[in-house]
């Protein structure tokens, strides 16, 4: 069984992390023949240059998660990390002092950029990346070509003309990573841009892993600056349209909230409710030119389902919480039992 994930971030790295528990309890070294194949598609769009080095954040999160290197307590990062770098680059005045990057995850920066100079793609530098883990899962980047995400915001917070690049027509943008972490997502964005998705081509292998997976998978991630970005990476929607495989979701949004971060204030730039069925309608129904067939949603928002039926996208109610990596797997086990009780396309 091929399974192919759309992820980004924590929450594609603690689903993904759930998946292959509950694919090595029912299918612990292949019994009966049946083995599980996994590859994870991971947005790059919160990727960035930061002090000479190529951090990919979503990319590192999910293969610290996978290789159970990652810091539980944080929620991000490399566990049993040291900060001796980054206090010396905040010394010298370079860098993001709010944007720590810790000793051990400069190790991992400082190869993939060695690599990435040497002549590699980033998905090559991904795959000698990952060779180190144990991971269970194949991690293909959306694109190997730059992609970064840009947030555009209302020039009127006068807290100092280092914050963002001004265009002169009352408003500013930074990077993604400036608006999130920094800022906390804390100022209103007028709008998303991806520098570079329209050059962009999928990376090798991704739409093959689409068109030929036996189901597809949309993790429950950021899905307006993860999913909408890989989604924009020409060639990659088409191929969810055209994939025989189900295309199964896991709603971010529980109960009006999202589950981890700031979604919310993503969701509300691109004029989306934060509501389990607001972000199933605009993702929508593969027979309406969406890209999913079914969608999961928390028991607390089983009345959102008719809704999202009417639109053409089957529902399961299921907790969805992801406090523990046996409930992950739980609803890893749940998505693909949709996938399985959905009609055969055609």
């Amino acid at each position: 069984m091929k399974i192919t994930v759309l992820a980004g971030g924590v929450g594609g790295a603690k689903f993904l992390r759930g998946l292959r528990e509950h694919l090595r309890e029912t299918l612990p070294d292949g019994v009966g023949g049946t083995t599980a194949e996994v590859t994870a598609v991971v947005n790059t769009g919160d990727d960035l240059w930061l002090t000479g080095l190529r951090v990919c954040p979503d990319l590192d999160s999910i293969m610290y998660t996978l290789g159970g290197a990652n810091d539980e307590t944080r929620g991000w990062g490399r566990l049993g990390e040291s900060e001796r770098v980054s206090a010396e680059l905040t010394a010298y005045g370079v860098g993001w002092p709010w944007f720590t990057l810790g000793d051990l995850d400069l190790g991992t920066h400082i190869t993939r950029s060695h690599l990435l100079r040497e002549g590699l793609t980033l998905s090559e530098a991904t795959a000698q990346l990952t060779a180190r883990w144990n991971l269970g899962v194949r991690l293909l980047p959306m694109s190997d070509q730059p992609v970064e995400t840009h947030v555009v915001v209302a020039d009127e917070t006068g807290d100092g003309a280092g914050a963002g690049t001004r265009d002169g027509t009352g408003t500013r943008t930074m990077h993604f990573e400036e608006w999130w972490v920094h800022y906390r997502a804390s100022l209103p964005a007028l709008r998303f841009e991806q520098h570079g998705i329209e050059s962009a081509v999928a990376a090798p292998g991704v739409l093959e892993a689409i068109t030929g997976a036996d189901v597809v998978l949309v993790a429950p991630s950021n899905p307006v600056v993860s999913i909408d970005t890989i989604l924009a990476v020409p060639g990659i929607r088409a191929a969810l349209q055209a994939t025989q495989a189900p295309v199964v979701g896991v709603s971010p949004i529980i109960s009006g909230a999202a589950v981890r971060g700031m979604a919310h204030a993503c969701l509300s730039a691109i004029g989306v409710e934060t509501a389990a069925d607001a972000v199933a309608l605009h993702y929508g129904a593969r027979r309406s030119g969406g890209v999913l067939d079914a969608w999961l949603v928390d028991d607390t928002d089983a009345a959102l389902a008719a809704g999202v039926e009417a639109a053409g996208v089957s529902v399961t109610a299921t907790p969805l919480w992801m406090n523990s990596v046996a409930h992950t797997a739980a609803i890893a086990a749940t998505a693909l039992a949709a996938a399985r009780a959905l009609p055969p396309r055609g």
